[in-house]
């Protein structure tokens, strides 16, 4: 894998550039390798990417000032663009107010995004995540567990298909934008010519126009409806976890993008024969009696749905730590397995009988049961 290049090299621009600065020689790089100016060329393409997360990083001051002390190494799991896996889509997003005009009216024109579409350069619309709790007990914890939920959301309105109208007949390209989504003005200045663009106010920047709205959903293409989301949740999660369902979020208008199902993991209290977590350890105290840690013994223990059965050494002293190797809660990421520790506690009875005294008494003097220094 390459190195990554700096992020000012990148933009062209040193460490001491202003906010402008930066914005400025970033329109400049992404114009000079925008996909619709460099069709089917994968080097573009990728130093269009390049670009914008420099960008990403440069013109956010936390990201800057993390990025100035650690480098690349500071952006690591900082999320946006420099965490990684930014697709075209995300970029036309993010950065498309950026360009103005360009590129048939707007940031667009690659993929489906935009361009000289009659969706030119409007954003995708992306529908809003969903968040919910899910409570896993121990035993769901150390296997995985796929769960099934029920969840009021948005969803792609049956009748019209997201459309939003009655018939595709009854949607019409707006008259102001004539379909572009955008309006544009050109103002003289004592610089010349300026040239700005913006929504479309009569069509909400959509480049269309409903005359026969559908009945179901008034025309937003969208309706609330109750849907079963089925999901695997990982081994080894831990309080506090969230995991990110893709597309299983809200829908969103315009057959744009649809939201995250965010899950986020609740522990219920430990229930399983008194087994304990710690970290991905299982903890367990077994109490014996004297006799069986004089002698020794074979003793069953609770397991997560099960009973494990161990052997217990003549001798075993109170506080003793018996260890199952790999018997504990696997990490999330499928590597390594914690273990099954058990706590040895011996049982001191408080009362005896006249004869068991005799019995105990008989011990005192024994060099047996002398401690041993």
């Amino acid at each position: 894998m390459a190195e990554k290049r700096d992020y000012y090299e990148v933009l062209g621009v040193d460490k001491n550039a202003s906010a402008e600065e930066i914005k400025k020689a970033y329109r400049k790089k992404a114009i000079q390798y925008h996909p619709d100016k460099n069709p089917g060329d994968k080097e573009a393409e990728e130093k269009f990417k390049e670009a914008a997360e420099a960008y990403d990083v440069l013109s956010d001051p936390q990201k800057k000032a993390r990025y100035d002390q650690f480098g690349h190494a500071g952006m690591a799991g900082q999320g946006g663009f420099s965490g990684g896996g930014f697709s075209m889509e995300d970029i036309f997003s993010q950065f498309g107010d950026i360009f103005g005009g360009a590129f048939g009216g707007g940031f667009g024109g690659f993929g489906g995004f935009g361009g000289n579409s009659r969706s030119g350069g409007r954003r995708v619309a992306r529908g809003s995540d969903i968040r919910i709790k899910v409570k896993l007990g121990l035993a769901d914890i150390v296997k995985g567990v796929e769960k099934t939920v029920k969840i009021n959301k948005m969803v792609t309105c049956p009748d019209c298909h997201g459309k939003g109208a009655v018939s595709e007949a009854d949607i019409k390209t707006c008259d102001h934008c004539h379909g572009t989504g955008v309006v544009t003005k050109i103002a003289n200045t004592f610089i010349g010519q300026m040239q700005t663009s913006s929504p479309c106010p009569y069509c909400g920047g959509k480049g269309t126009k409903i005359t026969n709205p559908c009945r179901k959903c008034s025309g937003t293409g969208l309706v609330k409806n109750a849907e079963e989301i089925t999901f695997k949740i990982p081994a080894g999660v831990q309080e506090g976890m969230q995991l990110t369902i893709q597309g299983k979020g809200n829908a969103a208008p315009d057959g744009g993008v649809a939201g995250n199902l965010l899950v986020l993991i609740e522990e219920e209290p430990q229930k399983e024969g008194g087994l304990q977590r710690d970290g991905n350890d299982l903890v367990y105290t077994l109490n014996l009696s004297i006799p069986d840690a004089i002698l020794g013994c074979s003793v069953e223990i609770p397991y997560i749905d099960s009973k494990l059965k161990i052997k217990v050494d003549p001798g075993t002293q109170p506080g003793k730590i018996l260890k199952l190797r790999g018997k504990g809660i696997p990490e999330v990421n499928g590597y390594g397995c914690g273990d099954y520790l058990i706590y040895v506690q011996v049982y001191v009875p408080k009362r005896l009988d006249r004869k068991e005294k005799e019995i105990v008494e008989g011990w005192r003097n024994s060099s047996t049961f002398t401690p041993k220094s």
